[in-house]
């Protein structure tokens, strides 16, 4: 397999990638898909990230923007009210190192000034002054194979190429926007996209073949955490899909992911990590 780097520099955080890591996932906004509303209060919202920590997260991904099939935008001032309290007290009450699931500019630059340590861009720095304010902030960014808006991705979604293919060249294509850009490739890493703009089969067969994804060499992100493909393949509601989404998390290991972001993260360590001593045949 395609070698990526062993570690990255997260602000004050340096993140060892030697290994597979768990980010715990902290939605802040009232209409995500799986936990929407429940960590809004900013001692809530701390309390479920302290408790994610000691589970094993390496990171907490905080999002002020829900991005489910069929969300609508929000304004920057309102992702920077829910966003920026949150990140402010993870950094300085947990010293944490916390990434911020957002493609405004504005809340990149206030969230790296109060300590984040890493952007988890769903739309890949395509947005007006976002390649800008990314490579201003000095932190490593995500970017994320989509097709469309979530308010449309998942209306109609089709590929003139096989879905792994796509993927791949969108990839190769936004990393070579930021590097000419100014983006150092040395701060980016890549996620498929699992759910956004694809078909229960463009998923499946996107996670068989994810070492296509290899040939990029960056660490590879990957969230499949209580999706849909899950219900859809096991007839699950969304509180029912645990034991299939760490089915997902370790197939994702075993295919090169380096960093999984999941809602459970103690069953989701436990599956990493068990996943992780097979592969290197010990502890």
């Amino acid at each position: 397999m395609t070698s990526t780097p062993a570690s990255l520099i997260c602000g004050r955080h340096r993140l060892d990638l030697s290994f597979p890591r768990v980010m715990g996932i902290l939605n802040v906004t009232p209409d995500s898909f799986s936990d929407g509303g429940r960590h809004v209060a900013l001692e809530d919202a701390l309390r479920h990230a302290e408790r994610m920590l000691a589970e094993g997260a390496a990171i907490i991904d905080v999002g002020g923007e829900s991005t489910r099939p069929g969300a609508d935008i929000v304004s920057p001032q309102q992702e920077l009210d829910r966003v920026a309290p949150v990140v402010e007290a993870l950094v300085r009450e947990l010293d944490s190192l916390v990434s911020v699931d957002t493609s405004c500019p504005e809340v990149m630059r206030e969230s790296a000034a109060l300590g984040a340590g890493m952007i988890n861009d769903v739309r890949s720095l395509e947005r007006e002054g976002a390649l800008a304010a990314a490579i201003g902030t000095g932190l490593p960014v995500c970017l994320m194979h989509r097709q469309g808006e979530p308010r449309d991705m998942q209306q109609a979604p089709r590929y003139d190429v096989p879905i792994e293919e796509a993927v791949a060249d969108y990839l190769a294509e936004r990393v070579a926007a930021c590097e000419a850009g100014g983006l150092r490739r040395g701060r980016l890493l890549v996620d498929p996209g699992f759910g956004f703009g694809k078909t229960v089969e463009h998923n499946l067969r996107l996670l068989n073949r994810l070492e296509r994804l290899a040939t990029l060499e960056l660490p590879l992100l990957v969230g499949m955490s209580r999706k849909s493909m899950i219900g859809k393949v096991l007839e699950r509601p969304v509180e029912e899909r645990l034991s299939g989404g760490l089915a997902l998390t370790a197939l994702a290991v075993e295919r090169g992911a380096r960093i999984l972001r999941v809602h459970d993260v103690a069953h989701s360590v436990d599956a990493v990590n068990m996943t992780w001593a097979v592969l290197k045949e010990g502890c």
